[in-house]
């Protein structure tokens, strides 16, 4: 079998696999963050930081929320880094953003973060001001899903059909999922303009 039908074989495989349970119940807890009034915060780091991008661009248009990516201004992320450190960026540029009760975080990542092993402890110190605030946490993650999987409001967790495509099968399918939550009925109040064109 050529590597294209193995790789497209473990696609399958993730489908197949994909929690659906768990992919109503992060639509149902964006929803309510919209209902609320809430702004959409969405985090990631490297691949996962230009999905967050594009994420954002979907929900606010597609969507109607308010949403933003911390990633987007390299400016602050990167002077954020220099003058205090890498584990804090995100939740210093949430307290910055006055994150409360009302708002939400959709968190993307390979490994959801872990503290012991040092992998990505920004989005560990993120959850954790979000918790504090009472903002709810979505994550779309891949492995076991870390801190997130265990902290968040509600998560996906990609299933992981090989251990050497976890990263490339996580981060594509973030986008995946993040568009299947801009389609459903719950969240979507706009047409897309290729879906509207005759």
């Amino acid at each position: 079998m050529s590597f294209a039908k193995e790789f497209l074989a473990e696609v399958s495989q993730v489908v197949a696999q994909l929690n659906t349970d768990a992919i109503e119940k992060c639509a149902d807890e964006l929803a309510k963050i919209r209902e609320r009034g809430g702004r959409l915060f969405i985090l990631g780091v490297g691949g996962s930081a230009g999905n967050a991008g594009h994420a954002v661009n979907d929900f606010r248009k597609i969507c109607g929320f308010e949403a933003y990516a911390p990633t987007d201004n390299v400016s602050e992320l990167t002077a954020r880094t220099n003058d205090e450190g890498w584990a804090t960026i995100f939740a210093e540029w949430l307290k910055g953003s006055k994150l409360n009760s009302k708002d939400g975080l959709l968190i993307f990542s390979v490994g959801g973060g872990n503290l012991e092993k040092n992998v990505s402890p920004n989005l560990v110190s993120a959850i954790q001001l979000a918790k504090k605030v009472g903002a709810s946490v979505v994550g779309i993650v891949g492995r076991d899903g870390g801190y997130t999987a265990k902290e968040a409001t509600a998560c996906v967790i990609v299933p992981s059909v090989n251990p050497t495509h976890v990263t490339p099968h996580s981060e594509a399918f973030q986008g995946v999922i993040w568009h299947l939550f801009v389609s459903h009925p719950k969240l979507k109040v706009a047409q897309t303009k290729w879906e509207s064109t005759k």
